[in-house]
Order: structure tokens, then C-alpha cells, then sequence
């Protein structure tokens, strides 16, 4: 790998230079992070009825006791007998982190389209321990923007990041975030996909901090190079 070698002195100079863009870049995000609190809200009226290991749940019970639900949306779909190995890559990011957000009032919970006997399956191959629930019997993750029904995809477009995309695949991945408030009254208050999910990801952060960073720029599509973690 040829880089420019230089004295301490001129690291030093440089690198206090690329702080100070950091900090910008810091400052940025928070507010950012501001104005994405400060969104309008859409109240959820529709019934929503999950397939979870307790049986049937709506999505007011995904809150378990909380005020703030952060839903993942995990590609499965229902004819795969794998889970994506993308968003595999995501659930490996988010393993363990349930009891930090519970202490900050937030639930996460997985949703994915295939049925729950297979989510069961892959979820103990993988060695997670995350709630992950079925949208197998209901329009959530059409309703959310996440699955796509073939009449969805008839113009070779569908409805993505809020935008009409032409997308690959009858499945996409996403985040959503929910409110309920003590009225029980639930709002759906954002969501983010594709790169928008990006800052989910604390594997590739690490990477983003050594020489060669993601090193995706030669392969012949980003993550070609990811495999489910017990494959590699």
C-alpha cells in the first residue's frame, strides 16, 4: 500500500486540520439529529397483527412498556430459507444493544415478512437473542415501504426512500421509529432507508478509521465481500 510518510510534526499539522473539519462534521450531525426530532408525526390507526414466540401481537405490544419503538426492517422473504446477508450484517451491529436503548425508553424490535418458524431458525443458527417478529399476516411492511407485491413492481419502479426507484429484489431494508404516548395513541414519527441506515452499522465505522477503509470501491457491487458471519 503506497501512502505519503511523513515526520510527527506534519502529522500533527494534518491531522489537527481533519479535527477541525471531524468537529464540523459533529456539530452537523447534531443537528441534524435535531431537526429529525423535531419531524411532524402521522398517527397510526390501522391494525397491525404480528407473529411472535408469545403468539399473536399488535404493534402496540411490540412497545413492551416503552414510549419509543425502533423497528428494523430485516429482508427475509417469506420463499428464502435465509435471511439477507446484509441486514444479517446489521442484526450483528444491533446484538446485545436491547437492554442500553430499554434504559433510554426505547424497544427495538426486528420485523421481517417470512414466517416465524424460519425467523426462529436462522435467528438461532446466527446465535442472536433480539425480538424478531413476523409481518407474514399483515400489510405492514408494504404499508412501511419495505416488501414489494409483483403490482408494485409492474413498471419495473416501486415506492423506496421515498422516492419511485428501480430496486432488484421484492424486499428492501429500512429503519422505522414509532411513538406511543400515555393514551396509547401511536404515532409513526420517521424512517430511513437504504445509505440512510448507514449510521446503524458500527462495523462499518470502525472500517471508515483504517487505510483502507470500507475497500469496497473495486468489487463488482459494495458488499459483495460480506458473508453471514459463520460462513466466513
Amino acid at each position: 500500500m503506497d501512502h505519503q510518510v511523513v515526520t510527527q510534526e506534519q502529522w500533527l499539522t494534518a491531522r489537527r486540520e481533519l479535527l477541525a473539519k471531524e468537529k464540523e462534521l459533529t456539530r452537523l450531525r447534531d443537528e441534524v439529529s435535531k431537526q429529525r426530532r423535531e419531524l411532524p408525526w402521522v398517527k397510526v390507526d390501522k391494525t397491525y397483527n404480528f407473529d411472535g414466540p408469545e403468539g399473536t401481537l399488535t404493534l402496540a405490544d411490540l412497545f413492551d412498556g416503552q414510549s419509543q419503538l425502533l423497528i428494523y426492517h430485516f429482508m427475509f422473504d417469506p420463499k428464502w430459507e435465509d435471511g439477507c446477508k446484509s441486514c444479517s450484517f446489521w442484526a450483528d451491529n444491533y446484538q446485545g444493544i436491547g437492554p442500553h436503548l430499554k434504559a433510554r425508553d426505547v424497544t427495538l424490535v426486528t420485523v421481517s415478512r417470512a414466517p416465524l418458524a424460519k425467523l426462529e431458525a436462522f435467528k438461532r443458527r446466527m446465535g442472536w437473542n433480539f425480538k424478531w417478529v413476523s409481518a407474514f399476516n399483515t400489510d405492514f411492511n408494504y404499508d412501511f415501504h419495505v416488501s414489494f407485491r409483483p403490482e408494485d413492481q409492474q413498471d419495473g419502479k416501486v415506492n423506496y426512500n421515498f422516492s419511485q426507484v428501480h430496486f432488484p429484489a421484492a424486499e428492501a431494508p429500512g429503519v422505522s421509529v414509532f411513538y406511543r404516548d400515555c393514551t396509547g395513541a401511536i404515532f409513526h414519527t420517521y424512517s430511513s432507508y437504504s445509505r440512510g441506515i448507514d449510521n446503524l452499522n458500527g462495523a462499518y465505522h470502525y472500517l471508515d478509521l483504517v487505510p483502507k477503509g470500507r475497500d469496497e470501491q473495486d468489487l463488482k457491487y459494495a458488499m459483495s465481500w460480506l458473508r453471514h458471519h459463520d460462513r466466513y
